[in-house]
């Protein structure tokens, strides 16, 4: 299948979602990520979720994180040059949802994607080779493209993968990970 094919298959099925059945499955994928040895790290990226559009609710992740101390990193996203700027997600970090109903900080301590270890990664669909499909803005690609080659990439989904995307693009940067509720996948 095509990207916009899977785009809309999985847009559909997200959006059959229950709110019960969002947070199960939400902290099923949580649960799983505790099994993976990513936990020795400093600086961790985590989307905060949009739940207008059934998003895995990061927020188990958020709590896993604090719990172990970790640096979270939270993204402010500019749709005029679809660029991302990264900020520490502190305790006085002030977040408003945006006019895409994305929760971003106001403004706050500015971290460069060289300092990310670990990247959490909202997407709609994946292959059995790590290939993922967003939203089509390529927002993640341009930031994965600036982090470091050994930054660890894990996609977060409520259905498994895709045999096959037909349509990638030399630019689009592969997965690590991708963690479902039922199994933790391994490119």
């Amino acid at each position: 299948m095509t990207k916009d094919q899977l785009r809309s298959v999985h847009k559909l099925l997200r959006n059959k979602l229950s709110q019960a059945q969002v947070e199960t499955l939400s902290l099923n994928i949580a649960n799983q990520l505790l099994t993976l040895a990513i936990w020795d790290y400093e600086f961790y990226h985590l989307f905060l979720s949009i739940t207008e559009h059934n998003e895995v609710n990061t927020d188990y992740i958020l709590n896993i994180l604090s719990g172990k101390d970790k640096h979270i990193v939270i993204s402010k996203s500019d749709f005029q040059t679809l660029d991302m700027s990264h900020y520490l997600l502190t305790d006085s970090t002030k977040i408003k949802k945006n006019r895409w109903n994305i929760p971003e900080p106001i403004d706050g301590i500015s971290i460069d994607p060289k300092q990310i270890d670990v990247v959490f990664i909202p997407l709609l669909a994946f292959d059995n080779t790590g290939n993922r499909v967003g939203y089509g803005k390529g927002f993640y690609d341009k930031f994965l493209a600036k982090c470091r080659p050994e930054t660890i990439k894990i996609g977060l989904s409520f259905f498994e993968s895709a045999a096959r995307i037909a349509d990638v693009f030399e630019g689009d940067i592969k997965l690590d990970y991708c963690v479902t509720p039922e199994k933790v996948y391994q490119f």
